[in-house]
């Protein structure tokens, strides 16, 4: 079902410590299916949940949620170091993430949120980002959730964590006061081109 690296494996071990019956794995899935968020924690065997199955990876126990299993089916768990960060990312098979519905021709999210956050992004933010080569996209709308890709300059800058909470999600928030969240779903680690 779900493959580890063995790196992740050995960063697994070494986090559970001497007996794997004491503590196990739990991978969680939050946010939309078209862009999911994964969360590891270590979790005592008592703890799991009804709706969890039990999954041997192999030297530890990996509890998932029923509903995350075709989600997880073939995924793939390494432990990656990068300049900025560290820890555990999750790469899902291909064609496990499904493709976003309700979406114009083009892919991009539809709605009152969605028209409205991307007046913001297109005529305040992306003008502002752009002389650092940068960019930020709607990728998604999920209730009044918003996720946003940030690319050019800003994908793998060290900064863009601090320019989307100081400076765009407080813009988003005032133009659209009903956004509870807005999560970046970038893949800051294959930003060729970051603006430093």
């Amino acid at each position: 079902m779900i493959t580890f690296t063995d790196r992740a494996r050995d960063m697994v071990v070494s986090f559970i410590g001497g007996d794997s019956a004491d503590q196990s794995l739990r991978i969680s899935v939050s946010g939309p299916r078209t862009a999911p968020a994964f969360d590891l924690t270590l979790v005592g065997p008592q703890e799991r949940s009804g709706d969890e199955r039990e999954v041997d990876a192999g030297g530890f126990t990996v509890f998932v949620r029923e509903e995350d299993a075709e989600l997880l089916e073939g995924a793939t768990v390494d432990y990656v170091e990068r300049v900025n960060e560290s820890g555990f990312e999750v790469r899902p098979a291909a064609g496990a993430v499904p493709e976003r519905s309700g979406a114009r021709a083009r892919g991009e999210p539809t709605g009152e949120i969605a028209d409205r956050v991307r007046e913001v992004l297109d005529t305040q933010v992306n003008p502002a980002i752009a002389a650092h080569g940068g960019m930020i996209s709607l990728v998604d709308v999920e209730n009044h959730d918003i996720y946003v890709e940030m690319s050019g300059g800003c994908q793998g800058c060290a900064l863009s964590r601090m320019t989307l909470r100081q400076g765009v999600e407080r813009m988003l928030r005032e133009a659209v006061p009903e956004l509870t969240a807005v999560h970046d779903v970038t893949d800051h680690a294959s930003g060729e081109n970051p603006y430093l």
